[in-house]
């Protein structure tokens, strides 16, 4: 199993793109100029941005280390995955766990066009990638049955991904109608931008990053952010920065906020 979807790779280089945007910021190399520059512009007004990109990595790490070696969940259905890095979704959930099994999802295609590098699975395991956005929720829940059980436990990951929902009303839809089809024992990890840390230039950021003909971005607050886990049992210790969500002991200093909450829940 693994072949992705594959409608035509039509790569725009003439506007930024998020994931190319984010791969900038972390580093990578799958990105253009027009990214970059963009990434520069928005680094000049804000650089502690790139503090947020690592520790939402950082993030990703700690919360599917959590959910496959201490809640013992073996599914997984990553939406917004981004671009290949390291320490991707299903490096760390089958180095603890064979034969864990992981559907990708994301509508860029420069996602897609690297997509076979998501799907080097274990052979106990499984990986798959599906082309589709998620406001397309309900499709993707018919074409992630292809590889996962939706009657067992599912950990569903939002990562930096309903802040392209500008709209609440719709984000709110979106998610309960993939948590609603997931059965008792799932959960839900989120992340998302905000403007509560470093508010002045994070919002600086953000205004100059959708004005560059890039797909919008919102940010939300603490607040805003919880509201997604009604229903859910909420671990501990809450909703807080991604720096903060059960930061590694053997790092060197304290963590520090950034701009971007995260938090995951048991449903119940």
């Amino acid at each position: 199993m693994g072949e992705p979807n594959t409608p035509p790779v039509v790569i725009d280089t003439t506007i930024p793109q998020a994931a190319r945007f984010w791969d900038f910021l972390l580093g990578g190399k799958d990105n253009y100029s027009v990214d970059r520059e963009v990434g520069r512009q928005v680094l000049g007004i804000f650089p502690q941005l790139i503090d947020s990109a690592r520790a939402d990595r950082g993030f990703l790490v700690r919360a599917v280390t959590h959910l496959v070696r201490d809640a013992g969940i073996r599914q997984l259905l990553d939406i917004g995955t981004g671009l290949p890095t390291v320490n991707n979704t299903h490096q760390v959930a089958q180095a603890i766990a064979p034969e864990s099994r992981i559907v990708y999802v994301d509508n860029d295609p420069m996602v897609l066009a690297h997509a076979r590098a998501l799907l080097v699975s274990t052979p106990e395991g499984a990986t798959q990638y599906l082309h589709a956005d998620v406001r397309d929720w309900e499709t993707i829940l018919r074409d992630a049955a292809g590889a996962l059980d939706l009657t067992r436990p599912v950990a569903l990951m939002l990562l930096g991904i309903i802040n392209y929902v500008l709209d609440d009303d719709v984000a709110h839809g979106i998610v309960a109608g993939l948590v609603d089809a997931l059965p008792s024992g799932s959960y839900l990890a989120m992340s998302h931008p905000t403007a509560e840390v470093h508010a002045e230039a994070m919002a600086e950021s953000v205004a100059y990053y959708n004005a560059s003909g890039a797909p919008p971005i919102r940010t939300r607050s603490r607040v805003e952010l919880t509201r997604f886990f009604d229903g859910l049992e909420l671990l501990d210790p809450g909703v807080v920065s991604c720096s903060l969500w059960r930061p590694d002991p053997s790092e060197l200093g304290d963590p520090v906020e950034v701009t971007q909450y995260c938090g995951v829940a048991r449903k119940p």
